[in-house]
C-alpha cells in the first residue's frame, strides 16, 4: 500500500488522538484508491463487452442466409462467452411450434453429448411469456429474442456455474444483437422471395393474350402480325384467291381459317389438304375425287376436296409440292371452276374459293422450272406473308402464356408463372420450327414442371439462344438454324423422314426440311440416308 504524507501540527504531537487521525486518514485514502481500481476494472470490462458486441454485429451481415447466420452467430457467441452450450430456437412457419434451429451440444474435452430435451418446455415458456427463463439444472439461461414488439426466437446458453447479474445483462445485449440479425435475415429472405415473384411472368393475364379484337384465335401484337390481320380484313369479304407465304410452323392454316370465318362463306365447309402429306400418285384423287374402278384399289366412289368445298373454302397447304403434271388441272379449277373425277368424263362445277399456302418462294420455283408461271400468277392475286417467329419476338411471351394455359387446362395442371430469365431465353431462341416448335416445347415443359412455375428443360434450347439483340441478322439466324438442324440430324443418325426422323423432331414436313437443308447447305451423304 502506498504511504501517505500526513501533516500534523506540533500541538497534536504523537498523542493517541493524533495517531488515530493519521490511521483514519490513511484508511480513507486506501479505500478511495481501491474504489478507483475497481472503477478502472469495470470500465475495462465494459469496454471489452462493447468490443465483443461490435465483433458480433460485424460477423452477422444483413444479407446472410438464415442458416449461415445462425451458424456464424453460434460460433461467435461461443467464442465470446466461453459457454458450454448454445442453441437458437425459432418458430416453425408451418405449424408454429418452436424448433431448435442450431442443435446444441455440451463440450467436455473431446466428448460431445447432445443437449437434453428438458430445455424444450422451458424454451417454449420463454417464447410464450417473452421473459428470461432458467433450465431445470439452474445453469441454463433462455432469453427471448425480442425485436420491437415482436419475438423472433429464444437464445439458450449454458454454463456449469451461475452467472453474475452484470454477466446476465451482457447476455441480454447479445440476445438483442442476435434478434436484430435474425430479423434482418427474415427481411432479406422475404425481399428475395418478393423479387423472385416480381421477376416471374404472370401466365394468366388474359387481356395480354388476346391479339386484336375479333381475332382471338391469332395471338400477337407485333407490327408484322398486325399487317397480316389488316390483310385478312381486306381480303376476307371478297372471293379472291389468296396465297399465304411463310415458313413451316408459322400458322398459315390459322390465317386461312380466319379469312374463311370472316367471309360470306363462313357457314359453308372449310376443307383443307396438305399437298406434301399425300403421295404424288394419290394427290389427284384427293383433289378431284375418283369413280369406282378408276384405278387399282378404287373399290368405291370418292368425293374430292374441291367438290366437298363447294360454296365454301378449299385450303391447299404446301401447294409448291404439287407435281408439274397436276398443275394444269389445278389451274383449270381456278380459271374455269370445273374438273372431272378420275375415271369419269362428267364435268363437275365448283364454287369453292381457293386459299393456298407455301413455305417456298414460288417465284424462284418458276425460275427453276418446277412450278408453272401461269398457275403462279393465278395464285398470287393477293399474297399474305406470315412472319417467322424470330421476326416477331415481342409476341413470344404472349404465345408462351397462351400455350401454357391451353396445355395446363387440358392436363388439369396449375401453371401460372414463368421466371423472367427463362422467358428471355425463349425470346432469344431462333425457333427454326416457329410456332409449332414453341408449342411443342411449352407442352413438354408443362408436363415436366413439378409446381406452378413453368420449367423449360435446358435441353430444349441449349446453347442455341442468340445472346444479343444485335446478333439477329439473317446470317446469324441462318447459322443458328443450320447448327440446330445438324444437331437434330446427328441425334437421328442423319435420318430425315419417318416417325423417328429429324423432320418429325423439328415439327416440319419432310419436303420442308429438305428444302431448308438445301438452302442452308446441309448435305446428307448417301451412306447416311
Amino acid at each position: 500500500m502506498a504511504h501517505a504524507a500526513i501533516a500534523f501540527t506540533h500541538q497534536e504531537g504523537f498523542t493517541g488522538e493524533g495517531i488515530t487521525n493519521i490511521i483514519r486518514s490513511a484508511v480513507d485514502h486506501a479505500s478511495d484508491f481501491e474504489q478507483l481500481r475497481f472503477m478502472q476494472q469495470d470500465l475495462k470490462a465494459e469496454k471489452d463487452r462493447l468490443q465483443l458486441l461490435l465483433d458480433l454485429a460485424t460477423q452477422l451481415a444483413p444479407d446472410m442466409e438464415l442458416q449461415q447466420l445462425l451458424g456464424t452467430a453460434s460460433a461467435t457467441i461461443r467464442r465470446i462467452t466461453q459457454c458450454d452450450l448454445i442453441a437458437i430456437h425459432l418458430p416453425d412457419k408451418e405449424n408454429g411450434s418452436l424448433r431448435v434451429s442450431t442443435p446444441g451440444t455440451w463440450h467436455d474435452g473431446d466428448q460431445a453429448v447432445r443437449q437434453g430435451d428438458n430445455s424444450g418446455e422451458a424454451a417454449c415458456e420463454s417464447f410464450r411469456t417473452r421473459s428470461l427463463m432458467l433450465t431445470r439444472e439452474g445453469t441454463g439461461y433462455l432469453m427471448p429474442l425480442l425485436r420491437r414488439s415482436r419475438i423472433v426466437g429464444v437464445l439458450e446458453l449454458n454454463w456449469r456455474k451461475e452467472l453474475l447479474p452484470r454477466e446476465i445483462d451482457f447476455l441480454k445485449q447479445i440476445a438483442d444483437q442476435v434478434a436484430i440479425a435474425i430479423e434482418n435475415a427474415f427481411s432479406y429472405a422475404e425481399g428475395r422471395q418478393l423479387k423472385q415473384q416480381l421477376s416471374r411472368e404472370n401466365l394468366y393475364r388474359e387481356d395480354e393474350i388476346q391479339s386484336e379484337q375479333g381475332f382471338e384465335e391469332i395471338v400477337g401484337r407485333s407490327s408484322g402480325i398486325r399487317a397480316v390481320l389488316r390483310n385478312i380484313e381486306l381480303v376476307a369479304p371478297t372471293d379472291s384467291t389468296v396465297l399465304i407465304y411463310g415458313e413451316t410452323g408459322t400458322g398459315k392454316e390459322l390465317i386461312a381459317r380466319a379469312i374463311h370465318e370472316r367471309s360470306p362463306r363462313s357457314s359453308k365447309p372449310f376443307v383443307k389438304l396438305n399437298c406434301a402429306a399425300i403421295p404424288t400418285g394419290l394427290l389427284e384423287s384427293e383433289l378431284f375425287g375418283h369413280e369406282r374402278g378408276a384405278f387399282t384399289g378404287a373399290v368405291m366412289q370418292r368425293i374430292g376436296r374441291f367438290e366437298l368445298a363447294n360454296h365454301g373454302t378449299a385450303f391447299l397447304d404446301e401447294i409448291g409440292e404439287i407435281s408439274l403434271e397436276l398443275q394444269p388441272k389445278l389451274l383449270r379449277v381456278l380459271q374455269e371452276r370445273e374438273f372431272e373425277r378420275l375415271g369419269s368424263a362428267r364435268t363437275i362445277k365448283t364454287d369453292a374459293r381457293l386459299i393456298a399456302a407455301t413455305n417456298r418462294n414460288l417465284a424462284d420455283c418458276v425460275q427453276d422450272g418446277t412450278f408453272r408461271a401461269d398457275l403462279f400468277y393465278r395464285l398470287n392475286i393477293f399474297p399474305i406473308h406470315v412472319p417467322a417467329l424470330r421476326e416477331r419476338r415481342e409476341d413470344i411471351p404472349l404465345l408462351v402464356r397462351h400455350f401454357a394455359q391451353q396445355c395446363a387446362r387440358r392436363m388439369n395442371r396449375a401453371i401460372d408463372a414463368i421466371a423472367s430469365e427463362t422467358m428471355e431465353e425463349l425470346v432469344r431462341y431462333p425457333w427454326p420450327g416457329n410456332i409449332r416448335e414453341l408449342q411443342n416445347v411449352i407442352e413438354r415443359s408443362v408436363i415436366l414442371s413439378p409446381g406452378p412455375v413453368l420449367r423449360v428443360p435446358s435441353a430444349a434450347l441449349g446453347s442455341r439462344c442468340i445472346p444479343d439483340e444485335e446478333k439477329t441478322s439473317d446470317r446469324t439466324l441462318n447459322e443458328a438454324e443450320r447448327e440446330h438442324i445438324i444437331s437434330i440430324l446427328k441425334k437421328t443418325n442423319w435420318v430425315v423422314a419417318g416417325p423417328q426422323g429429324a423432320a418429325v423432331r423439328l415439327g416440319m414436313n419432310r419436303s420442308t426440311l429438305q428444302f431448308r437443308m438445301k438452302k442452308l447447305g446441309i448435305i446428307v451423304r448417301p451412306c447416311m440416308q
